[in-house]
């Protein structure tokens, strides 16, 4: 009984073996290889991570844009702006 498990295993493993040589690379149609040029990034002026334009919570002060990682640091952002003195 155990040579005829070990047989099965063997002949599984070599048929497996075959066949990753016939069939060259693996071809798996769930991977998506996206070619599309790199989205544009800025650096936030509060804490300093790089966040892209997708992701971005965008502020305006003097008709500039400006990108943050999140609205806490939009907040900061217009709380430093708020107590600067003019």
């Amino acid at each position: 009984m155990i040579r005829l498990l070990v047989w099965m295993l063997l002949i599984y493993i070599g048929y497996r073996i075959i066949k990753t040589m016939v069939s060259g690379k693996d071809r798996r149609p769930d991977v998506v290889h996206d070619k599309t040029e790199a989205e544009p990034t800025h650096r936030d002026p509060v804490c300093g991570v790089y966040v892209s334009e997708r992701d971005a919570v965008v502020g305006r002060h003097d008709g500039q844009r400006h990108y943050f990682c999140s609205m806490a640091c939009l907040e900061k952002f217009s709380e430093q702006l708020d107590h600067k003195p003019t």
